[in-house]
Protein backbone atom coordinates (compact mmCIF):
# COMPACT_ATOMS: atom_id res chain seq x y z
CA UNK A 1 0.00 0.00 0.00
CA UNK A 2 1.54 3.33 -0.98
CA UNK A 3 1.26 6.78 0.50
CA UNK A 4 -1.66 7.60 -1.79
CA UNK A 5 -3.66 4.66 -0.48
CA UNK A 6 -3.29 5.53 3.20
CA UNK A 7 -6.36 6.57 5.11
CA UNK A 8 -8.81 5.55 7.76
CA UNK A 9 -12.53 5.13 7.33
CA UNK A 10 -14.85 4.16 10.16
CA UNK A 11 -18.43 3.05 9.54
CA UNK A 12 -21.20 3.07 12.12
CA UNK A 13 -23.90 0.43 12.32
CA UNK A 14 -26.76 1.41 10.05
CA UNK A 15 -24.65 3.76 7.94
CA UNK A 16 -24.72 3.49 4.14
CA UNK A 17 -22.49 0.92 2.51
CA UNK A 18 -19.15 2.25 1.19
CA UNK A 19 -20.58 2.20 -2.35
CA UNK A 20 -23.52 4.36 -1.27
CA UNK A 21 -21.56 6.75 0.97
CA UNK A 22 -20.30 10.03 -0.38
CA UNK A 23 -16.57 10.47 0.09
CA UNK A 24 -15.88 12.54 3.18
CA UNK A 25 -13.66 15.57 2.81
CA UNK A 26 -10.22 14.78 4.14
CA UNK A 27 -9.27 16.62 7.31
CA UNK A 28 -6.63 19.28 6.45
CA UNK A 29 -4.24 17.93 9.09
CA UNK A 30 -4.49 14.42 7.63
CA UNK A 31 -3.71 15.88 4.20
CA UNK A 32 -0.72 17.68 5.70
CA UNK A 33 0.67 14.43 7.12
CA UNK A 34 -0.07 12.53 3.91
CA UNK A 35 1.85 15.24 1.97
CA UNK A 36 4.63 15.14 4.61
CA UNK A 37 5.07 11.40 3.98
CA UNK A 38 5.29 12.03 0.23
CA UNK A 39 8.07 14.60 0.81
CA UNK A 40 9.80 12.21 3.25
CA UNK A 41 9.68 9.43 0.64
CA UNK A 42 11.36 11.79 -1.88
CA UNK A 43 13.94 12.77 0.77
CA UNK A 44 12.94 16.38 0.09
CA UNK A 45 14.60 17.99 3.10
CA UNK A 46 13.90 21.50 1.80
CA UNK A 47 10.16 20.81 1.71
CA UNK A 48 10.28 19.21 5.15
CA UNK A 49 11.95 22.32 6.58
CA UNK A 50 10.04 24.99 4.66
CA UNK A 51 6.58 23.46 4.31
CA UNK A 52 6.03 20.91 7.07
CA UNK A 53 8.14 21.67 10.17
CA UNK A 54 7.48 24.51 12.57
CA UNK A 55 10.71 26.32 13.49
CA UNK A 56 10.30 25.11 17.09
CA UNK A 57 9.39 21.50 16.23
CA UNK A 58 9.97 18.89 18.95
CA UNK A 59 10.37 15.27 17.80
CA UNK A 60 10.68 12.47 20.37
CA UNK A 61 12.17 9.09 19.50
CA UNK A 62 11.74 6.47 22.23
CA UNK A 63 14.22 3.83 23.20
CA UNK A 64 17.68 3.19 24.52
CA UNK A 65 19.81 3.57 21.39
CA UNK A 66 22.07 6.19 19.77
CA UNK A 67 19.25 7.94 17.88
CA UNK A 68 16.77 8.01 20.79
CA UNK A 69 15.80 11.18 22.56
CA UNK A 70 14.06 14.47 21.91
CA UNK A 71 15.17 16.55 18.93
CA UNK A 72 14.44 20.28 19.17
CA UNK A 73 14.20 22.50 16.11
CA UNK A 74 14.24 21.68 12.41
CA UNK A 75 18.05 21.32 12.29
CA UNK A 76 18.07 18.53 14.90
CA UNK A 77 15.07 16.76 13.35
CA UNK A 78 16.63 16.88 9.87
CA UNK A 79 19.95 15.59 11.28
CA UNK A 80 17.99 12.66 12.74
CA UNK A 81 16.35 12.06 9.35
CA UNK A 82 19.80 12.11 7.70
CA UNK A 83 20.83 9.29 10.02
CA UNK A 84 17.67 7.34 9.16
CA UNK A 85 18.54 7.80 5.48
CA UNK A 86 21.87 6.05 6.11
CA UNK A 87 19.82 2.95 6.98
CA UNK A 88 17.58 3.37 3.95
CA UNK A 89 14.55 3.87 6.18
CA UNK A 90 11.18 3.78 4.45
CA UNK A 91 7.70 4.48 5.80
CA UNK A 92 4.46 3.22 4.33
CA UNK A 93 1.38 4.81 5.97
CA UNK A 94 -1.44 2.43 6.81
CA UNK A 95 -3.91 4.70 8.63
CA UNK A 96 -4.21 8.39 9.45
CA UNK A 97 -6.84 9.94 11.71
CA UNK A 98 -7.29 13.49 12.99
CA UNK A 99 -8.84 14.88 16.13
CA UNK A 100 -8.42 18.59 16.70
CA UNK A 101 -4.75 19.55 16.46
CA UNK A 102 -3.57 15.94 16.54
CA UNK A 103 -3.04 13.38 13.79
CA UNK A 104 -2.43 9.76 14.68
CA UNK A 105 -0.50 7.77 12.13
CA UNK A 106 0.06 4.02 11.89
CA UNK A 107 2.71 2.99 9.39
CA UNK A 108 5.07 0.22 8.43
CA UNK A 109 8.66 1.38 8.90
CA UNK A 110 11.58 -0.64 7.64
CA UNK A 111 15.27 -0.46 6.87
CA UNK A 112 16.98 -1.38 3.61
CA UNK A 113 20.68 -0.71 4.42
CA UNK A 114 20.98 -3.13 6.10
CA UNK A 115 17.70 -4.95 6.10
CA UNK A 116 16.69 -6.07 9.52
CA UNK A 117 14.03 -3.82 10.98
CA UNK A 118 10.46 -4.05 9.73
CA UNK A 119 7.86 -3.12 12.33
CA UNK A 120 4.74 -1.04 12.86
CA UNK A 121 5.14 2.45 14.22
CA UNK A 122 2.54 4.87 15.53
CA UNK A 123 3.19 8.59 15.56
CA UNK A 124 1.27 11.34 17.28
CA UNK A 125 1.65 14.59 15.35
CA UNK A 126 0.51 17.91 16.82
CA UNK A 127 -0.25 20.52 14.19
CA UNK A 128 -0.18 24.29 14.68
CA UNK A 129 -0.81 26.84 11.91
CA UNK A 130 -0.53 24.16 9.21
CA UNK A 131 2.85 22.81 10.38
CA UNK A 132 4.10 19.93 12.50
CA UNK A 133 5.05 21.35 15.88
CA UNK A 134 5.45 18.05 17.73
CA UNK A 135 5.84 14.39 16.88
CA UNK A 136 6.13 11.44 19.24
CA UNK A 137 7.10 8.02 17.88
CA UNK A 138 5.86 4.74 19.35
CA UNK A 139 7.49 1.50 18.18
CA UNK A 140 5.47 -1.73 18.11
CA UNK A 141 8.65 -3.62 19.08
CA UNK A 142 10.95 -1.26 20.94
CA UNK A 143 13.44 -4.04 21.75
CA UNK A 144 13.88 -4.83 18.05
CA UNK A 145 14.26 -1.12 17.24
CA UNK A 146 16.88 -0.64 19.98
CA UNK A 147 18.87 -3.68 18.83
CA UNK A 148 18.78 -2.57 15.20
CA UNK A 149 19.87 1.02 15.93
CA UNK A 150 22.76 -0.16 18.14
CA UNK A 151 23.96 -2.42 15.30
CA UNK A 152 23.61 0.31 12.66
CA UNK A 153 24.87 3.26 14.72
CA UNK A 154 27.52 2.02 17.14
CA UNK A 155 29.28 4.52 19.36
CA UNK A 156 32.75 5.65 18.35
CA UNK A 157 35.66 3.86 20.04
CA UNK A 158 36.45 5.25 23.46
CA UNK A 159 39.52 7.33 22.43
CA UNK A 160 37.46 9.05 19.70
CA UNK A 161 34.56 9.68 22.08
CA UNK A 162 36.89 11.27 24.64
CA UNK A 163 38.45 13.70 22.17
CA UNK A 164 37.26 17.27 22.51
CA UNK A 165 36.41 19.26 19.39
CA UNK A 166 38.76 22.14 20.24
CA UNK A 167 41.72 19.93 21.24
CA UNK A 168 41.67 20.76 25.00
Amino acid sequence: MGVGAAGLTLAAVGSPSPAEAKPAKEHPNVKLIRDYYAAYARNDLTALRERFFAADIVWTIPGHHPLAGTKRGADEVLAFFAQLARAGFRADPIALAADGDWVIDLHRGWSTQPEGLDILWALAFRIRAGRIVEAVNFAADQHAADAFFWRRYPLAKIPERLETPNGD
